[in-house]
């Protein structure tokens, strides 16, 4: 069984190798040719400039999935496993604490292999492309910062998971997804006011004559301005984009600083309307209760696997810990859930055009929204010539020369809505 695991996962690594040579083949055959609605904005020497990049960013994104696999081959494959087991279960007797201690060193040895990907990527491959800010001090603050932030969270979940299996043995499937999923709801309502004010400054968007339009948008969707930030994002790249975040009566729509200077006042308006469409069509909402379920059915399966004999068998360990057992546990699900990777893209990209109708409907301006997303792929040297599959495949927006034109067909046939 060890060698059809190995056999399985060879083959997904070469699949997914396989997808990004096709989208790279595809990008070097296409990538001259300006898309029909992109003249004027997307110059040729910009379009050389996204092919670069993407080629670029495409290739460091190659060999650190490479680096990844082979972690994974030495880890589960090569007999590390079951020695590091050992290592952890030497260290304490407490059950609790072997459990912490054993994913706690997991995470800081995963973080620490990382490193140079993340100082190649920052520091060479962004700031060629004219893309980093940011300075080495920041970099490490982001870092050290972060690390702690999950650290704590990861004791906490952990901690109280091992907590749940020893009170509970036979039912703690149920108790553990249970307080995973009220951690979860309670990190959606503090992050917005906690967790991200450590990374970045918030305020209420500032710019004259601005916050009138956008006030007057959202009072035609049945919101409040105050709901709507801008952040400092600059501080640490020139991308440009905007996100949705948090939950109930905290939940708003953070505005890069970057994007409010690149884009006209009516394209910042479609451009939030389109994030607004995702909350106002519940999309959020399915995405959270979808991710619940699977969550769910996850630990159930997981309780399955564990007490099962034969599983530590599945890469030839002779047993186990219980940590151990849930990382076999968790490799499995994830081969066989890779299939699904298409669905939850599909779903995510049929979201997406129906917040693109939405933004069309509350605006009256599908032209507005189809040139912010023009400046916006110019701006970030998006990849405007992605293989077809790989986009089925992987995308969680329908491709953006996509999107233009069906807008820019709205526009031209007189559709506000």
């Amino acid at each position: 069984m060890e060698a059809t695991l190995l056999l399985l996962f060879l083959l997904i690594s070469g699949f997914t190798l396989w997808l990004r040579q096709l989208n790279l083949r595809h990008l070097r055959r296409h990538g001259d040719r300006v898309p029909e609605g992109f003249a004027g904005t997307v110059s040729q020497e910009t379009l050389a400039r996204s092919t670069a990049y993407t080629l670029e960013t495409s290739r460091l994104g190659l060999w650190e999935s490479l680096f990844d696999d082979a972690l994974v081959l030495l880890f589960l494959f090569a007999g590390l496993l079951p020695i590091y087991d050992r290592f952890i279960a030497g260290l304490t007797d407490s059950f609790i604490l072997q459990g912490v201690l054993f994913f706690l060193l997991l995470t800081w040895v995963q973080t620490i292999l990382e490193i140079p990907f993340s100082l190649y990527s920052s520091f060479r491959v962004e700031a060629r492309h004219g893309f980093n800010t940011m300075t080495p001090r920041l970099w490490l603050t982001d870092l050290l910062t972060s690390q702690a932030i999950g650290s704590v969270l990861l004791v906490l979940m952990v901690g109280v998971a091992f907590w749940l299996i020893h009170w509970s043995p036979q039912h703690w499937w149920l108790w553990v997804w249970g307080f995973a999923a009220l951690v979860s709801l309670f990190l959606m309502f503090i992050s917005p006011y906690v967790i991200e004010p450590l990374f970045n400054r918030f305020e209420p968007v500032t710019e004259e004559g601005l916050k009138d339009e956008i006030a007057a948008m959202m009072a035609r969707a049945g919101l409040t301005v105050g709901r709507v930030v801008q952040m400092d994002a600059s501080r640490r790249s020139s991308h440009s984009n905007a996100y949705f975040t948090g939950i109930g009566k905290v939940k708003r729509i953070v505005l890069f600083d970057t994007l409010l200077r690149q884009m006209s006042h009516p394209e910042i308006v479609a451009v939030l309307a389109h994030e607004i469409g995702h909350w106002k069509l519940g999309h959020i909402l399915r995405r959270l209760l979808l991710a619940e379920l699977l969550a769910l059915a996850g630990s159930w399966l997981a309780f399955q696997a564990v007490q099962w004999p034969g599983l530590p068998g599945l890469l030839g360990m002779e047993g186990g810990s219980l940590a151990a057992r849930l990382v076999v546990a968790g490799f499995v699900g994830s081969l066989l859930m890779f299939p699904l990777t298409p669905l939850g893209a599909w779903i995510s990209r049929r979201h997406e055009r129906q917040a693109d109708d939405f933004a069309c409907r509350i605006t009256g301006k599908p032209e507005a929204l189809a040139t912010a997303l023009v400046k916006l792929s110019a701006e970030n040297l998006a990849n405007l010539h992605p293989h077809p599959f790989y986009a089925a495949f992987y995308y969680s927006h329908p491709p953006v020369v996509e999107r233009v034109r069906l807008l820019r067909s709205r526009s031209t046939a007189g559709e506000g809505g």
